[in-house]
């Protein structure tokens, strides 16, 4: 078995009948369904039922837990197949009911105006150490184990106030697959919506100084929006820059800019999600 998650047996899909498909998890994935494995999944779903599309927006809503020791269908409405837009819409079922609900939208590729945000100046990855071991020590045992199989590389910038923000409610991380998982440019957006979801949501615990695993924090995502605006290749470095404008009701909300190595934006992302302090900290 090897060492970390094998990401392109995650996100490969059986295909059981006409817009019907099945995932598995890991296959020492323990508690619940990883939100970003579920994204992924439903994503190479929906893109198994379109041709010389590339999707450009997802949406999505976590209705329940997924239970990772059994497999997940992936049922695919054809909503729309139109001249140069089509859009799907994706169910994710577990013992009958939906633990997950995606819609995205396909484009032909095609020129047009073209802008971004300037990519932040932070330091390089490669000017960065991995601490990787350092922070996994300091979790619990349970957490010890999922962040030692995760697929991805993680060199975290740190903290930054962003402008108009709560102070602090900025991180910034730099990110790549572990692997080589090839040059599939379908493939490549569903491993970075699979990669979006991994600690966005804890940007918005960060002013209050909790995190997942405070004593009595109760956290979930609730749902997640992604925009890919320019081809991606997860293998080589990209700087996730994230910040939380809000945190009301107990939820957080955060947005996500993420930003290939030579400057170039390549997706951008916002989620909400359930932080609950269920007991003193």
């Amino acid at each position: 078995m090897s060492e970390y998650e094998d990401l392109k047996k995650t996100l490969t899909l059986d295909e059981m009948e006409w817009n019907l498909f099945r995932g598995f998890s890991p296959e020492n994935a323990r508690g619940r369904i990883f939100g970003g494995q579920v994204i992924g999944q439903a994503l190479i779903a929906a893109y198994k039922t379109v041709t010389d599309l590339r999707c450009h927006s997802l949406h999505c809503y976590f209705i329940r837990p997924g239970d990772p020791t059994i497999p997940v269908l992936y049922q695919v409405e054809r909503a729309r197949d139109g001249k140069s837009f089509a859009t799907r819409r994706v169910a994710a079922i577990q013992r009958g009911e939906q633990i997950f609900n995606l819609a995205a939208s396909f484009q032909t590729v095609e020129d047009g105006f073209d802008h971004q945000f300037e990519k932040p100046d932070f330091p390089s990855p490669d000017s960065l150490k991995d601490e990787t071991e350092a922070k996994i020590a300091k979790l619990p045992p349970d957490a010890q184990v999922w962040n030692r199989m995760r697929p991805m590389e993680m060199r975290p910038v740190g903290a930054f106030t962003p402008p108009g923000g709560v102070d602090k409610s900025g991180t910034a991380v730099w990110m790549r697959t572990k692997d080589d998982l090839g040059d599939d440019e379908a493939f490549d957006q569903a491993v970075l919506a699979y990669m979006s979801d991994a600690g966005i949501l804890e940007t918005s615990m960060r002013p209050h100084d909790v995190r997942f695993h405070t004593p009595g924090m109760q956290v979930a995502s609730l749902d997640h929006a992604m925009w890919f605006h320019r081809p991606v290749r997860t293998r080589d470095w990209h700087l996730y820059v994230q910040d939380s404008p809000s945190a009301s009701g107990a939820r957080g909300f955060t947005r996500g800019l993420i930003y290939a190595e030579d400057g170039a934006l390549v997706a951008s992302c916002a989620q909400e999600g359930l932080i609950r302090m269920r007991q003193p900290k």
